[in-house]
């Protein structure tokens, strides 16, 4: 099971930017990033973040923890997906991004029928979704190039969706995606480029870091 449990915005303030993990919360003045742009901790207000050397150890742990952390992912379940990706044709880094936005949780959170990936992965849970008309509750289950994902009929009315559906705030949809807001259903329509992943990760770290 992955989960982000504890206080989310102290994530946050440890990578010292937006994870987007409270959903429309990230986007208003309260945000913890807009009001303690800090590390977390007794000293936080009061010590300087460490200007990491580029490709140094801990640069690429840091890098590791924020994109399992914007993904909400385990380190199990974080390195499986990783070394999938090595087994797979292409550049590893861009595969292995390709892999973590092909997570069904996530896809629903690209879609805009969720404010955040935290709350797509419960409502994918809670069996709200369907991929090529069959039921999935599995956040991490692969979405293929062709394959509709749909919001369950009977949950279609479900408060969280709706409100996600309505924000402006999102920004454009991206171009591998395409959404049907009317009927609440979508595809894939190709796999995504590394420059239509607007995720702001630096994936050759984390290869680094693997491939030692």
């Amino acid at each position: 099971m992955s989960t982000l449990n504890g206080a989310k915005c102290k994530l946050c303030r440890r990578e010292g930017m937006k994870l987007m993990l409270k959903g429309e919360r990230c986007y208003l003045d309260k945000c913890a990033i807009e009001t303690r742009n800090y590390a977390p901790g007794q000293h936080g207000a009061n010590a300087r973040r460490k200007k990491m050397v580029g490709g140094s150890y801990s640069e690429q742990m840091r890098e590791k923890q924020k994109i399992k952390r914007i993904y909400g992912m385990r380190e199990t379940q974080f390195r499986n997906f990783f070394v999938k990706a090595t087994q797979m044709k292409g550049v590893t880094g861009e595969v292995f991004l390709q892999l973590l936005e092909r997570r069904l949780d996530n896809i629903v959170y690209r879609m805009g029928f969720a404010p955040s990936r935290v709350t797509a992965r419960q409502l994918v849970r809670h069996g709200h979704f369907s991929v090529n008309g069959k039921k999935v509750d599995v956040p991490s289950y692969q979405v293929n190039v062709g394959d509709s994902v749909s919001v369950c009929e009977k949950s279609k009315k479900v408060e969280i969706v709706q409100s996600a559906l309505k924000s402006a705030r999102r920004g454009t949809m991206p171009d591998w995606l395409n959404v049907d807001k009317v009927n609440l259903t979508g595809s894939i329509v190709s796999l995504p480029l590394r420059d239509q992943i607007s995720t702001p990760v630096n994936e050759q770290l984390v290869v680094e870091l693997y491939s030692k």
